[in-house]
């Protein structure tokens, strides 16, 4: 009787354990997601419904829901499963339990979906290759940048769910959560088929145009990954970061970095990189079966610049790249049409503030207070200054108090 008595009072504290940590990834994933459809449906009962899905993530009962399809086309079209928010939290819970374990294996220099290691990082790491390879800019000095084709579409699930359990099992004597339960977790949220029974939204020429190897519509059976998904990012590092380490490793490139599937290789010796091609291709395909995008090997000595995580990097200087400033043009223009239509609610000008902010965030890391200061005062409709204004030298827009009580 003792010990029933014993083993159900550790059970409770298990599903206790869960249930706070439901909590911490709830507050996780309704950052800057608190507008949204599903977040708000949330929201209005969340402690009930984190309550619910604690029983079902217990229980073995999680099933993923149906997820949102659409294209988006900035900066480049892309298909986007959008998972219902439910399980966006469910994302977190695995993330928060699973990627301190795998940050201690990453190398440095992979830079997508890590704290404080986002493009700009990325951007200054590949200058400071650059510099250190050619001994600030007085010896020769190659750069290799190479892409692989259709890759969260080619991902294999099998391989990627082997990784993942190789890994956390090799490290079981660091982990403090329920292994078993983050397996199946893990399990339903790489094996699960978001085309299934997906709610589209926008209309069906939103594809047109879209390759095949962009669509996990036209994957091979049990490959692909959901873009847009924060598990699918970090899975996406975990997949490559054997070959990172092939890479540093076997191939001896000392200058090396990569941003998803944008790999870039430094060397000093133009012969040394264009050999070692051959054997990247070899390796992703044996080892991952995934392809080297042939039209986007890019070779060339280090005074032609290098475009970059949306900059280019030339001697002695940085450039925000043109497509960057192109996009940010296209979504004031966007923006001035909602105005000149009809007043902005409140929620189109938190949106405009978003917006607007996330594209002045980008270019204040260039010299590009010139651009700024052109794009907002000469082509940004004069409507929108009723409801805000810009600070901090063209780097913020900052709600006016009057439209902030709104």
């Amino acid at each position: 009787m003792i010990y029933f008595m014993q083993l159900s009072l550790f059970e409770q504290q298990d599903k206790d354990k869960i249930l706070i940590d439901l909590f911490h990834a709830y507050f996780d994933a309704r950052k800057n997601k608190r507008n949204t459809i599903n977040a708000l449906a949330f929201e209005k009962n969340f402690e009930s419904r984190l309550f619910t899905l604690c029983d079902e993530i217990y229980e073995r009962k999680y099933e993923p829901k149906r997820s949102i399809c659409f294209i988006c086309n900035k900066p480049v079209k892309r298909e986007i499963f959008a998972a219902n928010f439910r399980d966006r939290v469910v994302h977190h819970f695995i993330y928060n339990y699973i990627s301190p374990i795998f940050e201690k294996i990453f190398i440095n220099d992979s830079y997508s979906c890590r704290k404080g290691k986002g493009t700009h990082y990325g951007i200054h790491r590949v200058d400071h290759f650059i510099r250190s390879c050619s001994n600030n800019y007085l010896n020769d000095c190659y750069i290799l940048k190479l892409d692989i084709k259709g890759y969260f579409m080619s991902m294999n699930r099998n391989l990627l769910y082997d990784m993942v359990k190789t890994v956390l099992i090799k490290y079981i004597h660091k982990i403090d959560f329920d292994l078993p339960l983050v397996f199946f977790l893990i399990q339903k949220t790489i094996f699960n088929d978001p085309t299934k029974n997906c709610i589209f939204k926008g209309k069906k020429s939103d594809w047109i145009g879209l390759p095949r190897t962009k669509s996990l519509f036209h994957a091979k059976s049990g490959c692909g990954l959901p873009i847009g998904n924060l598990t699918s990012q970090l899975f996406g590092n975990i997949y490559l970061n054997e070959f990172d380490h092939f890479v540093k490793r076997d191939l001896g490139l000392r200058y090396y970095g990569r941003y998803v599937d944008d790999c870039v290789l430094v060397h000093n010796d133009k012969e040394f990189l264009k050999s070692r091609i051959t054997r990247i291709k070899k390796y992703l395909s044996n080892e991952l079966d995934l392809t080297l995008h042939p039209d986007k090997v890019y070779l060339q000595h280090y005074t032609k610049g290098v475009k970059y995580l949306g900059a280019v990097i030339k001697p002695h200087r940085i450039y925000i790249a043109a497509r960057t400033k192109g996009n940010f043009y296209d979504a004031v223009q966007k923006q001035n049409k909602i105005v000149r239509k009809q007043k902005p609610n409140a929620e189109e000008i938190k949106y405009f503030q978003s917006s607007m902010n996330s594209y002045l965030g980008i270019l204040k890391h260039f010299k590009t207070w010139k651009i700024r200061r052109n794009v907002i005062i000469r082509h940004l409709s004069g409507w929108w200054w009723n409801h805000v204004y810009v600070s901090n030298g063209m780097s913020k827009f900052v709600l006016r108090k009057a439209t902030n009580r709104q």
